[in-house]
């Protein structure tokens, strides 16, 4: 292809690298999602759909963080473009998972919370987590419990239990997430807590707290004095 015959967005691409090298805070939110867009679809004008896509969702963050069904509707965003995003939604989970997998002592639950925000704060439906310590305060395991529905996910104590004692866990940090946007909890998630912490006091193993997390806030069974 000749010169005066290239597609015009390789010249913009270009420039858009140029910008991002030379000064990356300079790039507005959709030029870095044209960016992005442009790893899996090379071949094509990204600009449309980056501004699409942040129109629809609302921002640069709930873009990205949009779930595979949320994407299904959108025009131009096919398998390769959802298997990115899945991709770029684990990194970030992982990242946000760093300081409850480091195997350091955690200083603050919270830490477990900002995990939870990373992993499940965003999904469509209830997801279960808990992290598992040892007497150092140092997470053995952080590990899906259950994946339930938009409202509710079934939860077990006494299969909690198994797996802190099959861990050798002395301490649990329970979490899950509110797919409503409301980190308050449920009297169902009451209950649930007060089960629990009745049958880890059985075994003596203490819960730490119990977390509730949207994609932005978090509720702490511990800071409001729910915890005993």
């Amino acid at each position: 292809m000749t010169e005066p015959n290239k597609p015009h967005y390789i010249g913009h691409r270009q420039r858009l690298k140029d910008k991002l090298a030379r000064n990356s805070r300079g790039l507005a939110d959709y030029e870095i999602l044209e960016l992005v867009l442009a790893l899996v679809l090379p071949r094509g004008d990204t600009k449309p759909l980056a501004k699409e896509l942040i129109t629809r969702f609302g921002s640069l963050k709930d873009a990205i963080m949009a779930r595979p069904d949320q994407l299904d509707g959108v025009k131009g965003v096919a398998k390769g473009v959802q298997s990115q995003w899945l991709l770029m939604q684990e990194l970030f989970a992982r990242l946000g998972e760093s300081s409850a997998r480091s195997g350091k002592p955690l200083s603050d639950p919270a830490e477990v919370a900002k995990a939870a925000m990373a992993r499940i704060g965003n999904k469509g439906v209830e997801e279960f987590w808990a992290a598992f310590l040892d007497s150092k305060n140092r997470v053995i395991a952080w590990e899906q419990v259950s994946k339930g529905t938009v409202n509710a996910t079934p939860v077990f104590p006494r299969e909690i239990m198994v797996t802190a004692l099959r861990m050798e866990a002395v301490s649990i940090i329970l979490a899950h997430n509110h797919p409503g946007g409301d980190p308050t909890p449920s009297p169902e998630d009451i209950m649930l807590t007060e089960k629990v912490m009745e049958t880890a006091r059985g075994l003596d193993i203490r819960v730490l707290d119990h977390i509730i997390v949207t994609d932005c806030d978090f509720y702490s069974f511990n800071d409001h004095g729910r915890i005993r």
